[in-house]
């Protein structure tokens, strides 16, 4: 039996309340850091891969930062990490809990930079090398000083190419995606509804919704949906593929 502290962290699993614990203040850092003129979005968030500003490592970090314009971005996700990731995690264990939670957030990292690389070919296809070009050598530094080309083709491609994506919703959304699969009939009550919603049609409406807003992309719509996506396509193949390996034993995960 786990002997978990009283008080607010008291029925917290260790990885889920770490989590929360570590985004919280990192987004308190970022607000900090702005401040002093360092951008620790910048620095840690995700870019394609052929973006002067890529690391290999923002794979991972870009997951624990958040917008610093909006408290509500890192609260809702964290408030979703606290709601179904510590059920998980006392079904799995810490550590494939916080496996399952990385994976996630990878692999929405993944597709992410995937998306991008068809729409900054969708953009290339209508331009001149010499229009491609300019991006390459001086967009990013562009969008440092928040410019962007008034042309439209060389504007999307810029955004395309050099914008950056943070956020733990990948990770969240492959939260949502396993308490759906193993709790399926489980009533959420959801705002506005005022009635219960099982879990795998509230999963599976929010995958639609995701899905239609991904292939829409409004201009006015920078939420990063096809990584969402990315996150329930990755926890889908975690929770099969453990299903698979651990069936032998009697395991329902």
């Amino acid at each position: 039996m786990n002997n978990f502290r009283s008080g607010f962290g008291g029925s917290i699993p260790p990885v889920t309340l770490n989590i929360i614990i570590i985004n919280v203040i990192l987004w308190l850092a970022q607000i900090v850091f702005l401040r002093q003129g360092v951008s620790l979005t910048e620095t840690l968030g995700l870019h394609y891969v052929e973006s002067p500003g890529f690391r290999i490592y923002q794979l991972v970090t870009y997951m624990f930062l958040h917008d610093t314009g909006s408290f509500t971005h890192v609260f809702f996700n964290m408030f979703a990490v606290f709601m179904f990731g510590r059920t998980l995690e006392h079904v799995w264990g810490p550590r494939r809990f916080l496996t399952y939670y990385m994976v996630t957030g990878i692999g929405a990292g993944l597709v992410q930079i995937l998306v991008a690389f068809f729409r900054i070919q969708s953009f290339k296809s209508g331009m001149s090398v010499e229009a491609i070009e300019e991006v390459y050598t001086q967009g990013y530094n562009l969008l440092q000083q928040n410019m962007n080309y008034i042309n439209v083709a060389q504007g999307g491609l810029n955004i395309a190419l050099n914008s950056v994506t943070v956020g733990a919703s990948g990770a969240v959304f492959g939260i949502l995606l396993a308490f759906g699969m193993l709790f399926p009939n489980a009533e959420l009550f959801i705002i506005p509804f005022p009635f219960p919603i099982k879990a795998k049609w509230f999963v599976i409406g929010y995958g639609v919704f995701e899905l239609i807003f991904g292939i829409s992309n409004f201009s006015w719509d920078n939420v990063a949906h096809f990584a969402h996506l990315g996150g329930m396509l990755f926890g889908i193949f975690m929770i099969l593929y453990w299903r698979k390996k651990n069936k032998a034993h009697g395991n329902y995960y």
